[in-house]
């Protein structure tokens, strides 16, 4: 699995949106001079967030993108299932029925626990706790 482009750099524009003090609204323009995202690829990596109730947007003069959630509750996870879906490491994993040898095959298994193990992690990281690791000068490089 490889995270997309768009994955990327909507974790990057959340990322923005979660250093800038609470109930901050950015300019689209300052979200794609910071994170070198041109403004048409954030507008449409952002409309995903948007239905999913990550971000919300102003419109006019002063409008904008803010946190609809506070960063305490964003996760990795919930950034990357609002751009991709739900992650599966295989195909047998997507749906049930999909592979012939799903009764007896021991991969599979190793595939849930993969995939349970991911989640599990992308889901202990709150955008406030990578603010907090990029305060603390750790490294932010996502892929």
């Amino acid at each position: 699995m490889v995270i997309t482009r768009a994955t990327e750099y909507a974790i990057r524009a959340v990322m923005f949106m979660a250093m800038q003090p609470s109930g901050t609204t950015v300019l689209k323009k300052d979200i794609c001079r910071e994170q070198e995202i041109t403004p048409a690829f954030l507008t449409k990596i952002l409309q995903p967030l948007i239905k999913s109730g990550i971000v919300g947007s102003h419109r006019g003069v002063r409008g904008g993108f803010y946190l609809s959630k506070s960063a305490d509750s964003i996760t990795l996870l919930d950034v990357i299932k609002a751009e991709e879906g739900d992650i599966h490491l295989n195909l047998c994993l997507e749906e049930a029925g999909t592979c012939q040898r799903e009764a007896y095959c021991s991969v599979q298994k190793v595939w849930q626990e993969a995939r349970a193990g991911l989640v599990e992690t992308l889901d202990s990281y709150t955008f406030a706790r990578l603010v907090e690791m990029a305060d603390q000068g750790q490294p932010l490089d996502l892929p």
